[in-house]
């Protein structure tokens, strides 16, 4: 479904059903909204929104300079609003997760529970190499979409192929002179990225008053490098919110989005009293 906000056209996923408290979905930097298949399947008793951000997936792109997480974080708020939703769940990946606590900054009183998976603060330097390299499969032409997906499946890191497959196949688009190219703007990936290397997240933690969720993978995102989310960062996180509770998962960066024990205790934590 497409939405029509004050900042232009959103694009979403709607699925579930049921009288539960809608669940509203943030993706990560480059990714979008197919990223939450695997846990919209786990919360298909309740109305699940996925949204692709501007310029991701089948979001178009907005000018320069009108990116960042509060922006994205108004684009979620106006969605709830718009689809008439009077308490909201919010879950995050990745970047996502800062959009979400920021959201929750703008507006804790829409928010009923919190959920983060794998993001809280500055991740460590060993995890932006994998990240930046995600980035740069975007504004580049690809053969086919066989040969696409094998470049993304070669870097090793998007698992389980049975979630980031389709996640990745279906962004694409027939590129000119021939052959595809992801539909997701590399423009609006930068600035986003440029934003939040000028952020601190920590600063958005006092306002976390509602039931949070952390979820962290204790796999780094390739091996031999670095965490997303390190046990440092997770133990401070958890000091300084006293609503915050947090699981270690056995599964990398993209893996926690699919992990058993991830799709459990999101829906635990969110159908819980």
């Amino acid at each position: 479904m497409n939405l029509q906000l004050s900042s232009g056209s959103l694009h979403a996923l709607r699925t579930g059903q049921g009288a539960g408290v809608p669940v509203i979905c943030i993706p990560g930097l480059s990714a979008n909204a197919r990223s939450f298949d695997a846990i919209a399947a786990a919360l298909r008793e309740r109305p699940v929104i996925a949204l692709d951000l501007r310029g991701r997936g089948l979001s178009p792109a907005t000018p320069p300079g009108t990116y960042g997480w509060r922006r994205h974080a108004q684009d979620a708020l106006e969605a709830a609003r718009q689809l008439g939703f009077g308490k909201i769940d919010l879950v995050g990946h990745s970047m996502g997760a800062f959009v979400a606590m920021q959201a929750a900054a703008l507006e804790p009183a829409l928010i009923r529970r919190l959920v983060l998976i794998d993001a809280a603060g500055v991740p460590e330097p060993a995890a932006l190499p994998p990240i930046l390299a995600a980035i740069q499969r975007l504004g580049a032409v690809y053969a086919s979409a066989e040969a696409y997906g094998e470049e993304i499946r070669r870097r090793g890191a998007a698992v389980p192929w049975e979630l980031w497959g389709p996640h990745y196949l279906d962004d694409l688009e027939p590129a000119p002179g021939g052959g595809v190219r992801p539909r997701t703007s590399k423009a609006a990936v930068l600035e986003d990225a440029a934003y939040g290397a000028t952020q601190d997240a920590s600063l958005l933690w006092p306002s976390l008053r509602m039931p949070t969720l952390l979820l962290r993978a204790a796999q780094p995102i390739l091996p031999g490098t670095g965490f997303v989310v390190g046990a440092k960062l997770r133990d401070a996180f958890l000091a300084a919110v006293p609503s915050a509770t947090a699981l270690d998962v056995d599964a990398n960066h993209y893996g926690v989005m699919a992990h058993p024990d991830a799709l459990r205790a999101i829906e635990d934590f969110l159908t819980s009293a």
